[in-house]
C-alpha cells in the first residue's frame, strides 16, 4: 500500500535517527522495496526551509539530498490544484505543509507516517501510523 512520509519522518529516515521507531522503519523498508514509499513535494520545500533556519542540518545541499532520496526509490508526489483545494478545505490546524501532506495522503488513499499529534488525532478517513513506533 502506498505510504507517505511526513517531513519529519523523512528527515528521521534519512538521518537514521532513533526518533523513527522500529515498526515504522520496518514498514518503510518494506514499502520502499515495493516502490510504494512516497513523499509530497512540499516536504522538500519544508526541509529546505528548516535547514535555512538552522533547525536541522543537512550533510548535502537540498538539491543533492532530494536527488539521492529519489535515487533510492522514494516517489515524489507533485502538488497540484486538486491537492491545494483539498488542503484548504480540510478541518485541520493551519500549517500549510501539513495540510498539503494530509491532502496528498487522502487523495492517494495512502497511509501517512507522522509523529505530528494533530494529524494522528485528526478524525478523518486517512490512515495514520505513528512514526515513533
Amino acid at each position: 500500500m502506498l505510504t507517505v512520509l511526513d517531513t519529519h519522518a523523512l528527515i528521521w529516515l534519512d538521518q537514521e535517527t532513533s526518533d523513527l521507531g522500529v515498526q515504522s522503519r520496518q514498514r518503510v523498508d518494506a514499502v520502499l522495496k515495493d516502490g510504494q514509499l512516497a513523499v509530497s513535494a512540499i516536504s522538500f520545500w519544508e526541509a529546505t526551509m528548516l535547514a535555512a533556519k538552522g533547525r536541522i542540518t543537512m550533510a548535502l545541499s537540498p538539491f543533492a539530498w532530494r536527488r539521492d532520496l529519489l535515487g533510492l526509490g522514494l516517489v515524489e508526489i507533485p502538488v497540484d490544484g486538486e491537492m491545494g483545494v483539498t488542503a484548504a478545505e480540510l478541518d485541520l490546524h493551519g500549517n500549510p505543509a501539513d495540510r498539503i501532506i494530509a491532502a496528498t495522503a487522502l487523495l492517494r488513499g495512502a497511509v501517512l507516517i507522522t509523529a505530528d499529534s494533530p494529524l494522528l488525532e485528526w478524525k478523518s478517513p486517512m490512515e495514520c501510523f505513528d512514526a515513533r513506533l
